[in-house]
């Protein structure tokens, strides 16, 4: 009896916080793979939900705890490491170690290396920022090919300011080394997969977020007030939620809205959102949840009206991505809110006049959009019924183009 091919699936953070390489391990399970996902945990609230997540889904877990309260030795070794690492890179010399770039940039990449070469396998696939040197370096150990997931442009995500900088400089350096040794390389959206294939001019096969069918429900009817919904790991500034709640104050006087928020909010960020909405929407009511169960993310929205992808431009990463939020929105049966962005024009698209667009910062535009829909329900309902039947035509984890696709580019590397 032939063996079935083995796949490790790798990921740095907790699998509730990293959705890509969950369904990565469903896509290559459904193959019929024998499918193990390393991790390293780092969201302690994220614990309860990374167990459930595994019992629920069936593959192999294989998670590396690198946590000061789970693993104080090996969190101090590899803190250790980085801030070495780190210090080394600060020295004004033109010389960059490899394996002070790799440390610096990944605190868990030793950690992840070890994991991974514990049990052979025929290919490795997986991304996220901190796995990418410890993918491509385990692979060339283990001469193993391997699979690479930019779900982002990891060298223009950082802020503005010199930590940012640094943090590109580093990410462009570690991308340009792993690029060219991964067999095949995948993108979070077409625009990240354009961006990266001419950044390292190679082939970047776009995987989108979205999300299985079976997760979706057509819309159901709502009333009272406009009911707006966005969520996020983390709740914090730059986010858009703030010109949401002042174009919710330009709405017709005495119109109630409801701003749903869901995530962690950063210290200090959810008062500082009160306040701001309290000053310039007066009846604007804020309702702030806590996160949730990965894989309830679309029912979690369904009590709300419409979805927020408020998206910035900048840093540049953000204005590619086509993110969780905007492809989960749908399957909800909400409909869209969205910036006009890059990453976003393809869904925003495919949904025609059926949603809100509005460039970034145009907050009487978004406030003319969310009136037309308040003085029209009929009009809001249809919206809605347009973003479900995108989702079923063509944002969902099952279309051709999304799970065959990734489990295509694996297996001709196998």
């Amino acid at each position: 009896m032939t063996r079935p091919r083995r796949v490790t699936v790798v990921a740095a953070g907790s699998l509730a916080t990293c959705p890509r390489a969950v369904k990565a391990a469903d896509a290559f399970a459904w193959a019929g793979w024998d499918v193990r996902v390393v991790n390293t945990p780092n969201a302690a609230w994220a614990g309860a939900y990374d167990v459930a997540l595994q019992a629920r889904h069936g593959w192999r877990w294989d998670p590396v705890e690198v946590r000061r309260e789970a693993a104080p030795a090996r969190w101090l070794v590899t803190a250790l490491r980085h801030r070495v690492a780190e210090r080394l890179l600060s020295l004004p010399s033109p010389v960059r170690p490899h394996w002070a770039v790799v440390q610096a940039f990944s605190r868990v990449h030793g950690a992840l290396v070890e994991a991974i070469l514990r049990e052979p396998t025929d290919v490795i696939y997986g991304g996220t920022t901190g796995a990418l040197s410890a993918i491509a370096e385990a692979s060339a150990q283990s001469g193993t090919p391997c699979g690479i997931d930019f779900e982002d442009l990891h060298c223009a995500q950082g802020e503005a300011g010199a930590a940012g900088a640094r943090h590109d400089a580093l990410a462009r350096l570690v991308m340009a080394e792993v690029a060219p040794r991964a067999a095949f390389l995948t993108g979070g959206s077409a625009a990240i997969a354009e961006a990266v294939s001419a950044e390292f001019h190679l082939p970047v096969l776009p995987i989108h977020n979205v999300f299985p069918l079976a997760w979706g429900r057509p819309p159901e009817p709502t009333s009272g007030p406009l009911k707006l919904y966005w969520f996020s790991q983390t709740i914090s500034p730059g986010r858009g939620l703030e010109d949401v709640a002042t174009a919710t104050g330009r709405l017709q006087q005495g119109r109630l809205c409801e701003l749903h928020v869901r995530g962690s909010g950063v210290p200090g960020y959810l008062e500082q959102l009160g306040r701001h909405a309290a000053r310039v929407a007066p009846a604007l009511r804020l309702c702030v949840h806590a996160p949730s169960d990965p894989d309830a993310m679309a029912e979690d929205g369904r009590h709300c009206d419409a979805g927020l992808a408020t998206e910035a431009r900048m840093p540049r990463n953000r204005g590619l991505a086509l993110s969780n939020k905007a492809l989960t929105y749908p399957l909800s049966g909400l409909a869209l809110v969205l910036t006009e962005t890059e990453g976003q024009r393809t869904l925003a698209d495919s949904l025609g006049d059926a949603c809100v667009r509005f460039p970034e910062g145009a907050v009487d535009r978004l406030a003319d959009g969310l009136s037309a829909w308040v003085a029209d329900r009929a009009a809001l309902t249809r919206a809605r019924e347009a973003s479900w039947e995108a989702a079923r035509r063509r944002w969902h984890w099952e279309h051709p183009q999304e799970r065959e696709a990734l489990v295509a580019a694996t297996e001709r590397v196998m």
